[in-house]
């Protein structure tokens, strides 16, 4: 198993920052920031791991993430992107279990932590707080809904086009020709719920549509506002 080690910064000022910026001190009615730490997730790295326990409680405040589940069969399905402001840990605190799905950084993600003992121990009776997780867990529940939906009812070109929006960065889209480097296909295809071979007819596809360009393992965007017109806001 991969380890992945967590830059942790003590940083009163950064935390301070992050918290105005998000208004994170409005989710409790004490001040938690002595109980904050940043921590920053390099891309690749799992913020968190299917199944196992988690030790801290996360603010997305920088980057983004995606979830994916592990299905019986050994494979993943991509279930959303997370951006900030993005709460993470909630579903595990209420129901006290391990981590129900892979949180994955898709670029480097920088969170406000607060370990999740303290939660339980100073958090459990705010009602401030257990107002907002009812919050974000009835916005992940809905969202979760529409996941379900997702391969069902659009079509795969669709999806890819989401997904390559999604794991571009600021960076890559602001190059000449919007490149981004995308991961194993037979990984993408995973995710997306698809075959290997249907991955490649669509990429194909799109590549004849002059929409995107394959060069290697990397998908070149040549065309924004046509992938972009494709991809919708499925996983957003």
């Amino acid at each position: 198993m991969e380890v992945f080690y967590i830059i942790k910064i003590n940083n009163r000022s950064t935390i301070e920052g992050f918290k105005e910026l998000h208004n994170i001190d409005s989710y409790f009615s004490s001040d938690m920031t002595t109980h904050m730490e940043i921590h920053i997730f390099e891309k690749g790295e799992l913020v968190y791991r299917s199944n196992e326990e988690i030790e801290y409680f996360y603010f997305l405040v920088k980057g983004k993430c995606k979830v994916y589940t592990l299905l019986q069969n050994g494979k993943s399905l991509l279930l959303r992107f997370y951006n900030p402001l993005m709460v993470m840990g909630d579903l595990e605190f209420i129901s006290e279990s391990t981590a129900n799905c892979n949180v994955e950084a898709v670029h480097s993600c920088t969170f406000i932590g607060i370990p999740l003992g303290v939660i339980r121990k100073y958090a459990k009776d705010d009602a401030i707080f257990l107002r907002h997780i009812c919050k974000t867990l009835s916005e992940k529940l809905a969202t979760s809904a529409v996941s379900n939906s997702i391969n069902l009812l659009y079509p795969l070109e669709n999806r890819l086009a989401s997904y390559m929006l999604a794991i571009s960065s600021e960076e890559d889209l602001s190059t000449s020709l919007k490149g981004i480097v995308a991961e194993r296909f037979t990984e993408i295809a995973e995710l997306l719920g698809t075959s290997y071979r249907h991955l490649l007819r669509i990429i194909n596809k799109l590549c004849d549509q002059k929409i995107i360009a394959r060069d290697g393992n990397s998908l070149i965007i040549l065309d924004y506002e046509r992938l972009e017109n494709l991809a919708g806001d499925l996983y957003q």
